[in-house]
Parts: structure tokens; sequence; C-alpha cells
């Protein structure tokens, strides 16, 4: 009895050790499943071994048990098909990225197997095919997103199954039909955006349900219908909804005015009809209004003038009526306001003048009547169309916006202001203006001598007779001083054109080249102040003392195609912009096959020779140095975004980058930019200046955006460098551990001493980061210049380490400034 008693312990005993044993043995089995699922992508074979643990591989973090639960390949080099990684051998995942990789293929159903995986990020890749159903087995997730691929198909209605879901990106695939109605189970989104992709048919009403969203963008697809009441009964915590560029139809639902927290709205390039509901005054906290691009009608309610916080107002391309309000200019914050392409009339109000922070308005191709306001807009005002118009009255002597002016088309009359008489094409149109160059007729100086008309029949009656005689004397007078005045008249006018400094801008070659080849003694070296592959630039002094820069090109040159391609670019190009950190083009020559360009002067020079000299280099302390980038930003922003046709300068260098006698920044030279058409391949010869040449430039030599992007990031590290960061660069492109250990204090411009000011430390730390973000290799993680010019204007930084411990690899793994926000 006691032996089988004894018998049944040990054997319970052997049973336990031998199932812990099974269990470790297995446990140890699955943790290496593990590994050699990770071995087998090839994706980490780089840079480990077999024996190491993978544990401390990178992006790799496991539990106190070994089990991987987070995997974090975030713009890793991660290349393949998206099947290679075997999604069940990873039961315990909780988070995975695999975002901005170069990653294709379809997504696998295996990957339904991650019971516990609570994020799932595999956006910016190449993956395409459909959406597995089995995505719906993920019951524990809370973010997902697929954004920026080439997926497609109907979106699964299992996504119904996500119930826990707070964030969900589709947006910029090719998803098909419907919004899945299911989509109304997911109560906890705070973020839905399916916008760029190809649905249709109408917004389901269970959208309804999301009642805690913050954010929902349906933008960019073919979805049909009226908006749906349904939607003003969202959270009342929804700060942005954007339905533009869809087809919807009818009216603006008044219920949107419940959704008191807004600050974006979106419903721009649409069909909605009918009138503007006057309940929209009621968003107190409306930052941004686009409604352009529908068939509205009727007047812009007064009640507009409540929506306090406006900053972007955009009614343009309907079909309003009567007047603008006086209530709109009094909105304390509105910066950009376009009412362009509607029927409004009457007068423009006149307390637009008290629009202090007004920078960009557009009132062309309306019914306007009456003159132009005095100060319209206040000193902010960069850009202003009033063409099109039946404007009246003489142009302001006030008026001179800084990037843009264009009152083409009007009834307006008398005198150009001196300040805008280059603006032709601005002016035409205007049958009753008058100038002494640019091709309008000549004003008459004796106009305001003359006396009042007298329109009284008896009175003319008097005077005719009286005024034959006259006019028969002074005739008579006249013929016998014609050799004299003949001879008067010519020298007074050859004496005129000398004196007229900007009679060059009406581009008369002959005048031009008279007057800049007394002023350079024919093109004397001594007057040259600079020399590059295209030409020479040189210093010249006109007639009544103003300076400017000549960039005559090369004689050898001149017979070459490619470089009167190059000339003809640049003055094609300089001559349409309008931006206050673009160096201005006065005028240029083309005579006796002597080609060159009249430009602005630039006291200082190029900011690569002050960065290369020590005593100059220390004027540019660290504001100005962030000054200088910011300059650069703003201006690249512009030729990106704000032209007709997107413009690649394509040459962005420290030598291409101005400085004035205040060390203000211009960005100059545009001898190889490249207007940007979408429906051409942008195909071109490798230009540039070698180390700030966008790396896929060299194998693709397809011109974007992001070639200057790219250069951007060099320039704005030289500046804060002093000299050209050709070993950040290089460090930058080998791994992310061969900068951790150097710091940006190390990095920066050693002749000036380290900054103390917190604000200055911020900046620096700014321009760093989103430098590093402008370089990288990928040029779709690449920022805009758009959403880089936005940061500088939000004046914000991500850090709050101390700013000595801030090190190179640190602000390489930013993640911020990666993907473009929405245009508003």
């Amino acid at each position: 009895m006691m032996f089988t008693s004894f018998t049944s312990r040990v054997v319970f005993i052997w049973a336990t050790l031998l199932t812990a044993c099974f269990l470790v043995a297995s446990e140890l089995s699955s943790i290496q499943l593990e590994k050699e699922a990770l071995l087998n992508t090839s994706w980490w074979s780089s840079e480990i071994n077999y024996s190491s643990d993978h544990c401390q591989w990178h992006g790799i973090t496991c539990d106190s048990t070994g089990h991987i639960i987070e995997i974090f390949m975030h713009s890793y080099g991660v290349e393949g098909e998206l099947s290679q990684f075997n999604f069940s051998c990873f039961p315990n995942l909780k988070s995975l990225s695999f975002s901005s990789s170069d990653l294709n293929g379809s997504i696998p159903s295996q990957i339904g197997a991650l019971s516990k995986l609570k994020f799932l990020n595999l956006s910016n890749n190449h993956l395409t095919d459909v959406i597995p159903y089995e995505i719906g087995s993920l019951s524990n997730l809370m973010e997902l997103d697929l954004s920026l691929n080439l997926l497609g198909g109907p979106i699964p209605s299992s996504v119904g199954c996500l119930t826990k879901l707070t964030t969900l990106s589709l947006s910029v695939n090719f998803f098909t039909g419907a919004i899945p109605s299911s989509i109304g189970n997911l109560t906890k989104l705070t973020t839905l955006d399916l916008s760029s992709n190809t649905l249709t048919r109408a917004i389901p009403s269970s959208i309804g349900n999301l009642i805690k969203l913050s954010a929902l963008d349906l933008s960019s697809n073919n979805l049909i219908g009226s908006i749906p009441p349904i939607i003003g009964y969202l959270a009342n915590s929804i700060s942005s909804l954007d339905l533009s560029r869809n087809k919807f139809h009818g009216q603006i639902p008044s219920t949107i005015a419940n959704l008191t927290s807004l600050e974006y709205l979106f419903l721009d390039s649409n069909q909605l009809s009918g009138p503007l509901p006057r309940e929209i005054g009621n968003l107190k906290n409306l930052m941004i209004l686009l409604l352009r691009g529908n068939n509205l009608i009727g007047p812009i309610p007064l009640t507009f003038g409540y929506l306090a916080n406006l900053i972007n107002l955009a009614l343009n391309s309907n079909k309003l009526n009567g007047s603008i309000p006086d209530e709109l200019t009094q909105l304390p914050q509105l910066q950009f306001v376009d009412l362009s392409d509607n029927k409004l009339s009457g007068h423009i109000p006149f307390g637009i003048k008290g629009s202090m922070r007004l920078t960009r308005l557009n009132l062309s191709y309306n019914h306007l009547n009456g003159r132009i306001p005095l100060k319209i807009g206040g000193e902010y005002l960069a850009q202003l169309d009033l063409s099109n118009n039946n404007l009246s009255g003489t142009i302001p002597d006030s008026l001179f916006p800084w990037e843009y002016l264009d009152l083409s088309y009007n009834n307006l009359e008398g005198p150009i202001p001196h300040q805008l008489q280059y603006l032709h094409q601005q002016l035409k149109g205007n049958k009753g203006l008058c100038a002494e160059a640019f091709g309008f007729t000549p004003c008459d100086t004796s106009s305001s001598e003359k006396k009042p008309k007298i329109t009284s029949i008896r009175l003319i009656m008097i005077i005719l007779p009286i005024t034959t005689i006259l006019t028969i004397l002074i005739f008579g007078f006249f013929f016998l001083k014609r050799k004299d005045k003949k001879a008067l008249l010519s020298t007074s006018t050859r004496a005129s054109k000398i004196r007229d400094v900007f009679s060059i801008w009406n581009f008369d070659g002959r005048i031009a080249f008279e007057d800049l080849i007394e002023a350079t003694e024919g093109f004397d070296i001594k007057y040259c102040i600079g020399t590059g592959g295209y030409g020479s630039v040189y210093k010249a002094q006109l007639p009544q003392g103003k300076v400017v820069a000549l960039k005559k090109l090369h004689s050898l040159e001149i017979e070459e195609s490619a470089s009167l391609n190059s000339f003809q670019n640049e003055v094609r190009v300089l001559s349409e912009l309008r931006h206050r950190n673009i160096i201005k083009l006065y005028g240029y020559c083309l005579h006796k096959k002597c080609m060159f360009l009249i430009y602005e002067y630039m006291e200082r020079g190029s900011l690569f020779c002050v960065l290369r000299n020590d005593d100059e280099a220390l004027e540019l302390d660290w504001t100005k140095r962030v000054n200088i980038v910011k300059a650069v930003a703003h201006a690249l922003s512009y030729l990106h975004h704000d032209c007709t046709s997107s413009i690649v300068h394509r040459d962005i260098s420290s030598n291409n980058i101005l400085l004035n006698s205040e060390l203000q920044a211009f960005v100059g030279d545009f001898g190889v930019a490249r207007i940007l058409h979408l429906d051409s391949s942008n195909r071109t010869m490798l230009a540039g200046t070698y180390g700030y040449i966008a790396p896929e430039l060299a194998y693709t030599m397809v011109v974007t955006e992001k070639c200057d992007v790219y250069s951007f990031g060099v320039v704005a590290l030289e500046v804060l460098m002093g000299r050209h960061p050709e070993e950040i660069l290089s460090l930058s492109s080998s791994s992310s551990s061969s900068t951790q250990n150097v710091m940006l204090i190390d990095v920066l411009d050693s002749r000036l001493s380290p900054p103390v000011n917190r604000i200055v430390k911020q900046e620096i730390v700014l321009v760093s980061t989103i430098a590093f973000a402008c370089l990288r290799s990928k040029p779709k993680s690449r920022p805009t210049m758009k959403r880089v010019s936005q940061e500088f204007l939000k004046q914000k930084t991500s850090f709050a380490k101390s700013f000595g411990e801030i090190s190179i690899s640190e602000l390489r793994n930013q993640e911020m400034y990666l993907f473009d926000e929405h245009d508003a």
C-alpha cells in the first residue's frame, strides 16, 4: 500500500517535471521560431549574426520572457514582398510598423493570426491587391494605417469587427465601391481617413454612430448624393471635416452648425447648390472654411462676421451675388480671402484697409465697381488680385503688395504709380492708364492745366471763332519753328533715356545695352564680382545712381542652344515671380550677340562666400542664420505651391542664396529651373551643384519638387555648421549607429559662441530636425516645402531634452515632418 502511494507520488513528480520541461522546451522553441522568422526575411541579416540576441536587433522589443512584442522598422530600408514576413510566428506581437519602406506584394491572410496586435502600420509602401477579410480577426487592434499604398478593391465589411479602433487610415490608395455600413460599428474612432481613393455611392447613415470623431476625411473620392444631415450630429469635439473633391450635390445641411468645435471645414470642389447657410456663423472656432468650386448662390451671410477665429476663407468659383459684407473686414485673424469667379457687385468695402493681418486677397472675375480703397489690406498684403471687374478711378500710390498684383481688365485711369510700372501684363485692359514706359500710353502732362469743359451750346458758339483764329496763329508759329524743335526733341529724348534708370524695364535692348556698356566700361574685369558656369556677374551703376547686377553670358556660350535656352528660361521664370525672398529681375538685353540679365544688386554677395570668410561669418549670428533658412524655405514653398505651375529650382546651393546689406536671404540663379507639368515625365539632364543634388536624380533623372527639398536640407545644415555638411551626409547614409554619439552642439559653427537663449536653441533644433527630414533618401519620405514653411511659421520644437544632450541620431529619427498636411 505504501509502495503504491510512493510510486504515485514519484509518477506525479516526474509528470510535473516532464510537463514543465515540455513547456520550457515549447517556450524556447517558439522564441527560436520568432528569431528564425526574422532571419528568413533577410531584413536584419546585414547587422546581426545568427548567434546574437534578436531582442537587441534594430526595431525589436521583447517582453521579459523573450517573446517579441514590438517590431518598429519605420524608414529602415526594408524591401521585398510582405509575404516574406511569417505573421503566424509572432502570436505575442502587439505593435508592428513597416511604414515608409519598399515593401510590395499583397497583405497575406495570415495577418489575422496576430490576435494580440494593437497597432498596425504598413503605410507608405507599394502594397497591392485587396485588404484580406481576415483583417477583421484583429479584435484588439486600436490603430490601423494602410495609407499611401496601391491597395484596391472594396473595403472589406470585416473592418467593422475592429470595435476597439481609434484610428483608421486607408487614404491614398485605389479602394472602390461604397463605404461599408459596418464602419458605423467603430464607435471608438477618433480619426477616420478614407481620402484619395475612388470610393463611390453615398455616405452611409451609420457614420452618424461615430460620436467620438475628432477628424473625418473622405476627400478626393467619387462619393455622390447629398451631404447627410446626420453629419451634424457627430461629436461636438470634432475639429476637422473634409468632404472636398467629391460629387456631392444639394444644399449644405444647416446641421453642420451643431459641430461647434469645428476648426477646419472643407466642402470645396463638389456640386453643392443653394445658398450659404447663415448658421455657419455659429462655428466660432472655425479657422479654415473652403467652399470653392461649387454652385452656391445668393449673398454671403452677414453672420460670417461672427467667425472671429477665421484665417482662410475661400468661396471662389461659385455663383454668389450681392455685395461683400462689411462684417468680413472686421475679422481680426483673417489672412487669406478668395471670393473670385462669382457674381459679386457693389464696392470693395472701405473697411478692408483695417484688415491688418490680410496677406492674400482675390476678388477677381466679379462685377465690383467703384474705386480701389486706399491702403487696401494694410501693410502685410502680399498678393492682391482685383482683375476682371468694373473698378474705376486711379490706382492708389500706396498700393504695392510684396509678391503679386493684378489689376487687369478694369476701367482704371490716370498715371500708374512708379513702383508698379513694370507690371504690364497685370495692368493691361485698363484703357485709361498711362505711363512713360513699358508700352503704356504716355501720360498727357498738360491735362492738369486744362479748364473744365463748358457744355453750354451758347458759350461754344461764342468761343469757337476765337479758338479757330488762335489755332491758325499757333499752327503758323510752330510751322516756322519746326526745324529747331525737331533738333531739340531729339537731344532731350536721348537725355531722358539716359536719365531714366528704369527704362531698361521695357526690355528695349538698345537703351539697356548702351547704358550698361558705359556703366561697366565694356564689361571691364574690374566690375566683375563673380563667374559661374554660364556667365559672369558684373556690378553696374546706372545714370541716376541705381546699382544693379548684370549676369552676362560667356561669349563662347552665346551660340550654344543650351545656353540660349537657359537664358530664355531664366527670363521667363523670373519675370513671373513675385516673392520677397526671390531676387528681382529688372530686365534683360539681347543685342549684337550679347545677352545679359539685370537683377537687383545684393551687397553681401553669396551665402557661400560669406560663410567662408571668418570675419563675415561672425556677422551671421544664430538668429540671422535661422532667418536665412526660413527665407529660403518660404521662397521654395512659393515656387512649388503658389505658382500657376510648380517651379523646381534644381540648383539650390549656398552659391545661389544671395544676401543684401542687412544679411537677408534671396534665392537667385534660375538658369536651370524647370516648370513641372503633371502630364509630362519631367525627365531631364542632370543639373545642379555637386554636393547638393538629390541622390535619386543620379539614376531616375526625374525632376520633382523633392529634389529641391533635399538641396534645401543640405543648405540648412551648411548654414548651421558654417561649412558644407559632407561628413554628416556620409555618416547619415551609412547607419544610424554611426551618428549615435555625435552631438548637435559639436557640429555647429565653432566660430560662433554656443547659443544661450532658449528660443534660439529651440529654433536651431527645429532647423536641424527639419533639415534631416529633408535629407531622407526616399523622396516620398521628405516633407514638402509648404509643410516646412508652415512648421517655421508655427515656431514650435519637438525636443524637451537639454540642448547639449541632443544627438544627430535623435534628430534623424524624429518622425515628424514626413507627410503633407491638408493643403489649406
